[in-house]
């Protein structure tokens, strides 16, 4: 079946025969020789249109030098979706400027910094209040912190267990999470967690193989915060996998969820329960943010063992849980 196509790849007829030869796109050339703004791009489409050399010929030039670039690179270097980065291209366009009867560094002054690739882009803050809402408990939680909470890291996978006692509440909760590093030198993942009514003095977290780490337990919140070490500084793009358990005593438990804030590979909620306290019902959710009424919520059955879950088909930002009746 057809696929659909993304909005960015959209272009029409006119627009794809510009890209074919090597010349500016309409719009450019609808607007005038001179662009309203000196950048890379489109100062390459100028000098391209000046010189009329299509994009071939500059293929062949390079080549001849052992320089190795696409067409398809080239014509998205004329386009402004995407700039010499690599030393390979750096050195095309040492060539290219008198190719092109450009000063020399002409080109080469107008590209800017390194773009973020693939799953190192940093998280962003607006996404992070989209989902949480203004002056949430997590903002209360963390006060002038929560601008710059986990700043160098984004969540790639989550996995969590969630076991109830017989008491029908939360008593253990095991995260497994793998991370990725969005600039060099973070050594440690924030983590908080609201319980329900948590008993003062039972809040305990453990990271196998590695000392307890201090928490911040705030009565008044059911809030228990903690900055769990990675082992080692993290390069830019590098991954770490850190597991912990949160174990405490509180009262009735009727749900459990996760903020997402940023889409993740994967995520897994996992909810076991005692067998002494086994719910009559069990829904999955998902909410666009906090407060929000579900904008899907389906029946996740019990199986013999006392176990239901959650796993998205895709994990966008949004709040994921699972709740649950019990019989009286």
């Amino acid at each position: 079946m057809p696929h659909p196509v993304p909005e960015t790849d959209k272009r029409t007829a006119a627009e794809a025969e510009a890209e074919a030869d090597g010349t500016e796109d309409p719009a450019s050339a609808r607007e005038g020789f001179r662009e309203p703004e000196a950048t890379f791009a489109a100062v390459f489409r100028q000098a391209l249109r000046r010189r009329g050399l299509p994009l071939e010929r500059i293929r062949d030039h390079l080549r001849a030098q052992q320089i190795s670039v696409s067409l398809a690179t080239l014509s998205h270097w004329q386009r402004g979706r995407s700039q010499p980065e690599k030393a390979q291209s750096l050195r095309a366009v040492d060539a290219l400027e008198p190719l092109l009867d450009l000063p020399t560094g002409a080109l080469r002054s107008l590209l800017g910094p390194h773009r973020p690739r693939g799953g190192a882009r940093p998280p962003d803050p607006a996404a992070a209040r989209g989902v949480f809402g203004e002056d949430s408990d997590v903002e209360q939680a963390l006060g002038d912190a929560f601008a710059h909470f986990n700043a160098g890291l984004r969540a790639l996978t989550v996995q969590e267990t969630v076991c109830l006692d017989e008491h029908r509440a939360i008593r253990e909760t095991s995260v497994t999470t793998v991370v990725q590093a969005v600039r060099d030198g973070v050594d440690h993942l924030g983590v908080v967690h609201f319980l329900d009514s948590p008993k003062s003095g039972t809040a305990a977290l453990d990271v196998p193989g590695r000392p307890a780490p201090r928490i911040r337990f705030l009565e008044e919140m059911g809030c228990v915060a903690a900055d769990i070490p990675l082992g080692r500084r993290l390069a830019r793009t590098e991954t770490a996998v850190i597991a912990y358990t949160l174990r405490a005593e509180g009262e009735t438990s009727w749900q459990h969820e996760r903020r997402v804030t940023v889409p993740l590979r994967a995520y897994l909620l996992h909810v076991r329960f005692d067998p002494r306290a086994v719910p009559a019902h069990c829904w999955g959710y998902r909410r666009e943010r906090i407060g929000a009424d579900p904008s899907h919520r389906h029946r996740t059955p019990l199986d013999d063992f006392h176990t239901t879950h959650l796993l998205p088909t895709r994990c966008v930002p949004g709040v994921y849980g699972i709740e649950w009746c019990w019989p009286d």
